[in-house]
């Protein structure tokens, strides 16, 4: 895949995972989760399609039988077929609606697969002899391609469920005294589409994996800032909207953290935009080092500063992790000549905890934040401030440029 790499993207799990390959079709645990969903979500309206093809097939099937082998003995067929296979394949059609597919339909594939396989097995046993290899066998190919092709199993699970057909094949010939140079040309045939259909499978859901990944990586460029691998402004601003509906929703918290690097122009000024742009990537990775719970999200807000967001936190656990986040900084000892404040490169922060259910609203919470913010750097920089109680949208004003310009 050819990209403008991003300084942070070899840190990116999705691109270590492309990067390593993945030969036996997993990945690590959390991408294996949302690979799995992804695929059978987009999956399911093409099995759905498919088992109605088994059932017009296993349908298809008995008319033949009984229309062109009407003289021969089909009350057993008539059994597995009417008994076993049709019943798998309605339970199989009704559970591929959207409501059961994900909890009932790959649970029960995985089971009555090589059910309905043994049941195609018993048929072959029991047919006659001149009938093996011309119409039973092509059964079984016909069986081995639907697994691996066809019924939204995985290559593993398809794979299981063909070897078992096959070593029932081999069993219930042994069994039935089936002659030895017909059971194994049989055996033959159907090896031969186990290998070339599960050849097919591999190389296709290896490139469903390649695809998955690569969808993922680019989307990982679009929401991600360059430089420092955060979440850049846009997505951001899409994450606090869902995250404060979430809020709202269950009645929790949310802590906003506003953080700007303390005198970083003169930081640039003494040594050098690319030290600057190194300077930013190690404070990056120092805020996300102290925001890592699963819902935390770290985002560059622009330039130098940026912004943790914090759901469900108590407020005093809010005011640890935002001194929590200064501290972070101030313990990478990035020397600073430049910096009236410390020798080091430092940050202020800016903390508002509002409850979302409440009178808060989202713009007031960023309001808030912005002048926490702008009181840290008045009150020394280096440090955290918290902007207190809010009652009202009205009460707390955005920051005027005169303002900016003198905690700037």
């Amino acid at each position: 895949m050819k990209l403008n790499t991003p300084a942070w993207l070899p840190n990116s799990p999705i691109a270590q995972t492309l990067a390593r390959g993945f030969p036996t079709l997993r990945f690590d645990a959390p991408i294996e989760a949302e690979f799995q969903n992804h695929f059978h979500t987009n999956n399911r309206p093409r099995v759905r399609l498919a088992v109605f093809l088994a059932l017009l097939t296993v349908i298809g099937f008995a008319v033949l039988d009984h229309w062109l082998l009407q003289t021969r003995p089909l009350a057993f067929a008539d059994m597995v077929r009417f008994g076993i296979q049709l019943p798998i394949v309605i339970a199989c059609l009704v559970l591929t609606s959207a409501r059961h597919y994900r909890t009932a339909y790959l649970p029960v594939i995985r089971v009555v697969g090589p059910l309905f396989g043994l049941g195609t097995v018993a048929m072959a046993v029991r047919a006659p002899l001149e009938l093996h290899m011309a119409l039973i066998g092509s059964r079984l190919v016909l069986v081995t391609f639907f697994f691996y092709f066809m019924l939204g199993l995985s290559f593993r699970d398809a794979v299981r469920c063909n070897v078992v057909v096959l070593l029932g094949y081999g069993a219930a010939a042994w069994w039935a005294a089936i002659p030895g140079e017909i059971a194994v040309y049989t055996c033959f045939l159907v090896i031969c589409a186990h290998v070339f259909a599960g050849a097919g499978c591999y190389a296709l859901e290896h490139a469903n994996r390649v695809s998955f990944l690569e969808g993922r990586l680019l989307n990982e460029v679009a929401t991600h800032d360059g430089l420092t691998g955060l979440r850049n402004r846009g997505a951001f601003e899409e994450d606090i909207r869902r995250v404060w509906r979430e809020c709202e929703r269950s009645a929790t918290p949310v802590a906003l953290v506003m953080i700007d690097i303390d005198h970083f122009k003169a930081y640039n000024d003494r040594y050098g935009h690319p030290s600057g742009d190194r300077c930013l990537h190690d404070v990056a990775i120092a805020l996300q080092s102290v925001a890592r719970r699963s819902g935390d999200i770290v985002a560059r807000y622009g330039g130098e500063e940026m912004v943790a967001l914090l759901p469900g936190v108590p407020k005093a656990e809010a005011k640890l992790a935002a001194q929590a986040l200064v501290d972070a900084v101030r313990e990478l000892r990035m020397a600073h000549a430049a910096s009236p404040t410390a020798a080091y490169v430092s940050v202020s922060a800016g903390l508002a905890w509002v409850e979302a259910a409440q009178y808060e609203s989202l713009e007031m919470a960023l309001r808030r934040a912005d002048r926490a913010l702008y009181r840290a750097k008045d009150a020394g920089r280096d440090r955290c401030s918290d902007q207190g109680e809010a009652v009202h949208d009205a009460d707390i004003l955005p920051l005027t440029d005169l303002e900016r310009q003198r905690s700037a």
